[in-house]
């Protein structure tokens, strides 16, 4: 059987910690900044936890990466 192929973008926008949790960026955090207040673009700056159906997913999209 060959060996499954890791979904390179995927590999650049997302990491697993050593618990299995998959982090990655908020979105809505690159333009059109002046709008948003500062408190929401901190919060946007922190890592985001995928949970459910998203980290699901990016687990497929990672076969060498999770847990």
């Amino acid at each position: 059987m060959p060996k499954m192929r890791t979904h390179k973008s995927a590999a650049k926008r997302f990491r697993v910690t050593a618990g299995g949790k998959i982090i990655g960026r908020h979105t809505h955090r690159s333009h059109l900044l002046t709008r948003k207040s500062a408190a929401r673009k901190r919060r946007l700056g922190r890592p985001l936890e995928f949970v459910g159906g998203d980290a699901k997913r990016i687990e497929r999209m990672l076969p060498y990466h999770a847990k």
